[in-house]
């Protein structure tokens, strides 16, 4: 089977990055691509922004016409080419579903749009294989009704006759360089040889042992001796039902097959993780992100202890309180999970002691980039600086798709 690639939501190309274990580009900015994965179509849009800086960055380092910047709501799902694998990293939103609609119809809000976009181009491509990335907290949302948005996906690839693999990897725990914790769903469809040789074990084995996620990032243990069962599809006649209902635990790993799925919680057989002094620029960098005196200030005060009162919007007064930070980010230990906010002067933002100035000063974008394990400047594409750092603090790391993808390629290369 060929492996074709349709990457969803694409940012600045952080799955082709991993897949095709990017490294660098050329003089005209175009990445060289060594991997066997060929990508057939992409799709980035970004809604709030009349610059697409993103797109830009992606189109400049993959240039080709199947490269869209389009509102995928109104991308007919049938044009997509056949691919074998659907990739996409999508925000976690409002997946509920309307009363007077079912099957996945009538979105509550404008909010959740982009689970269902997926959600059609599985019903019109049906491709064999699909990975996704989310934000950890998916699986918790919302918080008055824990479970019930993982739920509605899962209940969703099962009618669609997909069996699903998930698991909460915390990058660091696997020896990369930033503690950052994502799910990432691995679905495969009945019709593969893949469903029929793993459905032949059980579903402890396949979290423990012989699932995509247990190959690439092996366990230590699974910390509970019986897997928790969620059927959550013989007590609610539709998704209509499920959503005004349901409520689960689901634990950081988990398969789901047939009409039932499976949930354990598991301790990760960890590596050590890259050190940021592994990755800071140590020839000198612009004095411009070095702190002066007034930042100083600023930064001691958001990552210092503190309590402050407010008052809420019906007037009444509580305290707002915060534990303290230390001063700035050791260079000993991987970085903290980047934010959309990088760069700008708010506590999650990194402050290190310059290795050659032995001053304190933020990140540079390609200090960022490598600790997501882009190419250096990949960025650097006509963006302004600030938008490199948003793009980092929205992207993936792009190390655990290129690990994936090594037993992808041997799940793929077994099928017809």
């Amino acid at each position: 089977m060929e492996k074709t690639v349709v990457e969803l939501f694409a940012g600045v190309g952080g799955f082709r990055v991993g897949l095709n274990s990017i490294k660098s580009f050329d003089e005209k900015g175009r990445a060289i691509e060594k991997g066997p994965w060929k990508f057939v179509w992409s799709n980035q849009w970004e809604p709030s922004t009349k610059t697409q800086h993103a797109f830009d960055c992606y189109n400049l380092r993959f240039a080709g016409d199947s490269n869209l910047n389009m509102d995928i709501s109104k991308v007919k799902k049938e044009d997509i080419p056949d691919h074998t694998l659907l990739t996409g990293g999508f925000p976690c939103q409002d997946y509920s579903v309307a009363h007077t609609l079912s099957k996945a119809k009538g979105i509550e809000g404008k909010k959740g749009v982009l689970w269902w976009q997926i959600n059609d181009i599985l019903k019109a491509k049906k491709p064999p294989f699909v990975l996704l990335e989310n934000v950890d907290r998916l699986i918790k949302s919302p918080a008055k009704q824990r479970g019930r948005d993982f739920g509605i996906m899962l209940r969703c690839f099962s009618e669609l006759d997909y069996a699903v693999e998930w698991r909460v990897i915390n990058a660091a725990d696997y020896g990369f360089s930033q503690r950052r914790r994502r799910i990432y769903i691995f679905a495969f469809h009945k019709s593969t040889s893949y469903y029929k040789e793993i459905e032949k074990h059980s579903p402890y084995k396949v979290i423990s042992h012989e699932g995509l996620f247990a190959k690439t990032f092996p366990i230590e243990k699974l910390d509970e001796k019986l897997i928790k069962a969620n059927n959550i599809f013989k007590k609610y006649k539709d998704l209509v039902e499920l959503s005004d209902n349901f409520h689960a635990c689901f634990e950081n790993s988990g398969y789901l097959i047939g009409e039932e799925a499976f949930t354990v919680r598991i301790t990760p057989k960890t590596k050590a993780p890259i050190p940021l002094y592994d990755l800071v620029e140590k020839d000198g960098v612009d004095t411009h992100y070095f702190l002066n005196d007034s930042q100083k200030k600023k930064y001691e005060f958001l990552r210092g202890a503190k309590k402050i009162q407010r008052t809420d919007v019906n007037g009444h007064n509580y305290f707002y309180s915060e534990g303290s930070m230390s001063p700035y980010d050791v260079l000993s230990l991987p970085a903290r999970t980047m934010l959309t906010s990088e760069g700008t002067t708010n506590r999650s933002t990194h402050i290190i002691l310059d290795p050659k100035e032995n001053k304190l000063r933020i990140l540079t974008p390609i200090e960022c980039e490598r600790i997501n394990q882009f190419p250096d400047s990949w960025t650097d594409s006509g963006m302004p600086e600030k938008r490199r750092y948003f793009m980092m603090g929205n992207a993936l790391v792009c190390g655990i798709i290129k690990e994936l993808s090594k037993n992808l390629k041997k799940i793929i290369s077994k099928e017809a």
